[in-house]
């Protein structure tokens, strides 16, 4: 039996990166509420050297251990490519398991969605653009949340509140 006790965060690891790293941040500090196990903590879901049939296995096998699901969304989510099988090397060796052309992002959410996770997505911006968002849980996920927030003087600040309230909705 699996217990299924982290929180699996989705994202485009480069370009936002530092909104994966404030969640982590909030989560590892004493002084912020956020509480959560992470699952990438299980195995890595990673592109290096190894083919996305092995990163979307064990994507699926941390996303088993996983009680809820966190789409961080920024300007290129939507139309990232890394994850189709069809570009990588050993294409034709791979077992058929884990081999479709979807990105490693959709394919996580498709995964999260076929196993009814709680799903929240927060946007690494000021505003919600759903357009932005993957289609296959745009319309079933708790809340859209804005994660930055634009201050008086307009210093673009972390918006910890918003997104505290959106991972009360994953225990709901």
């Amino acid at each position: 039996m699996v217990y299924r006790t982290r929180i699996y965060i989705a994202a485009d690891w480069e370009s936002d990166k530092n909104a994966v790293d404030r969640l982590i941040y909030w989560n590892n500090n004493n002084y912020w509420g956020l509480s959560f196990r992470d699952a990438h903590e299980l195995s890595q879901c990673r592109s290096d050297s190894t083919n996305n049939c092995n990163i979307k296995k064990n994507c699926s096998q941390n996303l088993d251990h996983s009680k809820g699901f966190v789409l961080i969304v920024g300007s290129n989510t939507k139309y990232l490519r890394a994850g189709y099988c069809m570009y990588c090397k050993k294409y034709n060796y791979c077992p058929n398991t884990y081999k479709e052309n979807k990105s490693f992002v959709e394919f996580e959410c498709d995964y999260a969605k076929r196993n009814n996770l709680p799903i929240i997505v927060l946007y690494n911006s000021t505003y919600i653009d759903k357009h932005k968002c993957i289609d296959s849980v745009v319309n079933i996920a708790k809340c859209h949340v804005p994660m930055l927030k634009r201050e008086w003087n307009g210093q673009l600040m972390w918006d910890y509140q918003s997104v505290k309230k959106a991972f009360e909705k994953l225990g709901e």
